[in-house]
């Protein structure tokens, strides 16, 4: 399917470019837009332009496999207030020499530049973000903080330094453009967009980018959400049941109870996915060794690893590295949690090995 996302628009107060790579996310790209053009739709005269812009040509095809009919950044672009750049799957291996220069430039002309979800990277490989504070989506952030460790990594939504931004990307966009708006136009204004949307509440800067891990918000425990944490925050040196019972100040009991309650498995197993998880993610997103890999993943053995990975992604380590991302038909993420349980629950086979 093919879809021309960029319209021929008179320049308003505010013009903003958007600059995609291939496999950008398109949903992102559409909502962020949306936020604009119900803003022109409630103004008297209309407050936003936009153009969307690529240096790989003027078709590029989107993460969901639509391509889109965009202006080729070798063509003159209106000056803008705001750049976004927009990236997803495979973006992490993206590298673009003159992209990085363009970006350089409109930055030293004052142009406020975005990196959104993936789009991050291609903003750091800019130099843009040394010494600055940044977020990205939450499955990417353990491989970014690797490749960039002069960037102050946070989790959150977006953040808003005066020059630099980023966004975790999907629904984050919206949050950040009615920010944005609100900076620009006031708070009542971004609200009546917000009304427009169905968009409620407009979350913050540092609201947190997930809740559940897949299960109910409205039944899940507090406490199981703490310890989720407390294992997410720990994958290099994981901590023992005991230690994290301690921490929350519960029994162990209780702790485990309650995590199988509500999660579906023991503490134990929930630390293993997130430690494959964040192996996975290293594997595809970085040069360090499977053995490097392994121990920043909190695998004492290499051997371990192997098994472990092996057994709940199909394939090994090496495997899936040498196949990310050419070979791979279509985006995806092995490892979800309610892949993780049914792999839990199926018998063991017979001829299984391992630890």
């Amino acid at each position: 399917m093919e879809i021309n996302v960029s319209p021929k628009m008179a320049k308003a107060q505010t013009h903003v470019v958007f600059v995609v790579v291939p496999r950008f996310n398109i949903t992102t790209l559409i909502t962020i837009i949306e936020a604009m053009r119900i803003a022109n739709y409630l103004a008297p005269v209309p407050v936003f332009s936009w153009e969307i812009a690529s240096f790989d040509g003027t078709k590029v095809t989107a993460s969901n496999g639509m391509t889109t009919t965009v202006e080729a950044v070798g063509e003159e672009l209106r000056p803008a207030q705001f750049t976004f750049v927009l990236g997803s799957w495979g973006t992490e291996h993206y590298s673009n020499k003159p992209l990085n220069a363009w970006l350089r430039r409109q930055a030293r002309a004052g142009t406020r530049i975005c990196g959104v979800e993936l789009g991050c990277y291609i903003v750091a490989r800019a130099g843009l973000l040394d010494g600055k504070s940044a977020t990205i989506h939450w499955s990417w952030m353990s491989g970014f903080r690797e490749t960039f460790d002069h960037v102050d990594v946070r989790e959150g939504l977006f953040t808003l330094d005066s020059k630099v931004l980023t966004c975790a990307g999907g629904l984050a966009g919206v949050d950040l453009m009615l920010r944005l708006i609100e900076e620009l136009h006031g708070s009542s204004f971004s609200g009546e967009i917000a009304d427009q949307m169905l968009h409620h509440p407009i979350r913050s800067a540092t609201s947190p980018q997930r809740s559940t891990m897949g299960r109910s918000t409205e039944t899940m425990l507090p406490l199981v959400r703490e310890a989720m944490t407390l294992i997410e925050t720990n994958i290099e040196e994981p901590l023992t049941v005991p230690e994290i019972a301690d921490l929350l100040d519960v029994s162990q009991r209780q702790l485990e109870r309650q995590f199988k309650k509500h999660v579906g498995c023991t503490v134990v197993q929930f630390g293993l996915l997130r430690r494959l998880q964040n192996a996975r993610l290293l594997l595809i997103s970085t040069e360090m060794s499977i053995r490097q890999i392994a121990t920043a993943s909190g695998f004492n053995t290499l051997s371990h690893f192997a098994y472990s990975f092996g057994k709940f992604f199909g394939r090994r380590p090496s495997d899936y590295r040498e196949a990310w991302p050419e070979n791979e038909p279509a985006p995806s993420w092995p490892g979800s949690l309610s892949d993780f349980l049914k792999t839990l629950n199926k018998k063991p086979s017979k001829r299984s090995g391992g630890p």
